[in-house]
């Protein structure tokens, strides 16, 4: 699975020209990423804080730490594939240097998403974030 850079992400959705083009690019960037079998979701794979089930597993390989997600909402699928993006295989260090709330600003995305989505994706944010500062210590 190669997903575009975030620049490219930000360059796309300002293409659309309504925020139902832009829901459908994102949920298109979810089916793009190959989720996880029945066997990996297991509980204590959730992310807590999520509306919808966010399956969460991590690795590190070669000093990058690469992720694999699932959740059982497409538009949850498409916004994880919007954090893959800017943390999938980078040093923990990148992960934890990336202004993830400058993309998500750019993406204009929470003035779009209802409350609880953007509270489940800060949740996402914050469980990859701690993972990056544990592969540091």
């Amino acid at each position: 699975m190669q997903l575009p850079s975030t620049d490219e992400i930000v360059d796309d959705l300002e293409f659309f020209d309504d925020w139902e083009e832009r829901y459908q690019y994102i949920i298109d960037l979810g089916k793009s990423i190959p989720g996880l079998s029945e066997e990996q979701r297991t509980p204590d794979r959730l992310v807590k804080g999520c509306q919808s089930n966010v399956w969460l597993i991590s690795g590190i390989n070669g000093g990058v730490i690469e992720f694999d997600v699932d959740s059982d909402a497409v538009i949850v699928q498409g916004l994880l594939a919007l954090v893959l993006a800017a943390y999938n295989r980078k040093t923990p260090q990148q992960i934890l240097d990336f202004d993830i709330n400058g993309y998500f600003e750019a993406l204009d995305l929470e003035r779009h998403i209802t409350p609880t989505r953007g509270n489940g994706l800060r949740a996402i944010v914050g469980k990859i974030q701690l993972l990056a500062k544990q592969a540091i210590h």
